[in-house]
């Protein structure tokens, strides 16, 4: 979905080899499952928040459990938002656009 808006995507299979490839290659901005194998998102996020060099990318966390506990839970671990599966693609793209703009700042 987010190639043909021209953004380049790189995916990880589980949440241990997405923490690594997010901590060498330092993406612009992260979208999370919180359902992965391994380590699920929340805990993925929460090591990428520890860690200096990658503390300040911008997570996007998705869930096909729309629970006001999964939401709590993901902004808690540092998430910048959250949301249930299937997101609205319209204002995905605009979450992302905003993100990698405030970064830019």
């Amino acid at each position: 979905m987010l190639e043909k808006d021209g953004y380049e995507v790189i995916s990880s299979s589980n949440g241990l080899f997405g923490l690594r490839k997010a901590m060498e290659d330092n993406p612009s901005l992260l979208i999370l499952d919180v359902m992965l194998p391994g380590l699920d998102g929340f805990e993925v996020c929460h090591r990428l928040r520890e860690d200096p060099a990658t503390a300040k990318i911008p997570v996007i966390m998705l869930s096909a459990k729309g629970q006001d506990t999964d939401r709590a839970a993901a902004l808690k671990v540092g998430a910048n938002e959250f949301y249930a599966k299937p997101a609205d693609r319209i204002v995905l793209l605009a979450k992302i656009a905003e993100l990698l703009a405030s970064k830019s700042v």
